[in-house]
């Protein structure tokens, strides 16, 4: 089952690419790739048994149409001031899913289109949906995941599927601003996330499923659903992350892999994955919602 799941998620996402580049789709022009997009989502909706008509099918259909897509770090670091990037031509694992997102909440809307799609991805990244600096990006994933569920993005169904308290307590990017070219040799940039940092640490911690419970835990996972996988790293709290994937039991997900530099389906299980990274402690899991238009 797990070789055939692959090959028929593999053979729709070269169709669609395919089709997208006979149609003069290019990645760095993104109104028209958009346009593509939406196109292809109209040509699964011929036949009403391949039209996604759920929030986690319409984030897998993205999921497949961004496949191969290469893999850069730094994607957003390219204007000298914070304003909105929207590009396909390269993705890390997290401008991966929240495209994807933005994506499928686009194709929910009577109002589809490429000035929708740039809404939603602003609402999707910036803190309360408002440009306003480089601290308003959402930078941490564990704030990502409180402002988006109080927009109603998201659901955290964690807690819900049986996971733990997760101790988060985040301070990476303020103890390494040389790592960061909008905080290297910026105090004051660099204080505003020290403050962001201190609010996040003051919330209600989230939930996990530690590795060693993901198989156990795993069954109300579905596909489309979003996978934070949990570091072990001093001052992080999320160092990866991914789109479910299952056809029965078997259950994987697609991301932007910094080792296979593009996206792809994970060909191992989701549960495996974690198992052989050394510093990932777990999972946390998000349901996107139904866009309320």
């Amino acid at each position: 089952m797990k070789n055939s799941f692959i090959f028929l998620l593999l053979f729709f996402a070269f169709a669609t690419r395919i089709f997208a580049q006979e149609t003069g789709a290019k990645p760095d022009d993104p109104e028209k790739f958009m346009e593509k997009y939406l196109d292809s989502l109209r040509s699964s909706c011929e036949d009403s048994l391949s039209c996604p008509d759920s929030p986690g099918e319409r984030m897998i259909h993205a999921a497949l149409f961004l496949l191969n897509t290469p893999y850069s770090e730094n994607t957003l670091e390219v204007n000298e001031e914070e304003s909105l990037v929207i590009h396909f031509r390269a993705l890390d694992c997290m401008t991966f899913v929240e495209n994807c997102l933005a994506l499928s909440r686009t194709a929910q809307s009577d109002s589809a289109g490429y000035d929708f799609f740039a809404r939603q991805l602003t609402a999707i990244r910036y803190r309360n949906g408002i440009i306003a600096g480089y601290s308003s990006r959402l930078h941490y994933v564990s704030d990502w995941i409180f402002d988006n569920s109080a927009k109603g993005t998201v659901e955290d169904i964690t807690c819900a599927l049986g996971g733990e308290n997760f101790p988060q307590q985040v301070g990476f990017m303020s103890a390494h601003p040389e790592l960061y070219p909008k905080l290297r040799g910026n105090p004051p940039q660099t204080e505003r996330m020290i403050a962001i940092e201190r609010a996040i640490n003051q919330r209600a911690s989230l939930c996990y499923i530690p590795k060693k419970d993901i198989k156990r835990k795993q069954a109300g996972i579905e596909s489309g659903d979003i996978i934070c996988f949990t570091t072990r790293t001093p001052g992080l709290d999320v160092s990866h992350v991914g789109i479910a994937c299952r056809s029965g039991n078997l259950l994987t997900f697609i991301h932007a892999s910094a080792s296979r530099r593009k996206v792809i389906v994970n060909p191992e299980p989701l549960e495996a994955y974690c198992n052989r990274l050394k510093t990932n402690t777990g999972i946390i899991v998000l349901r996107p919602s139904t866009l309320i238009d």
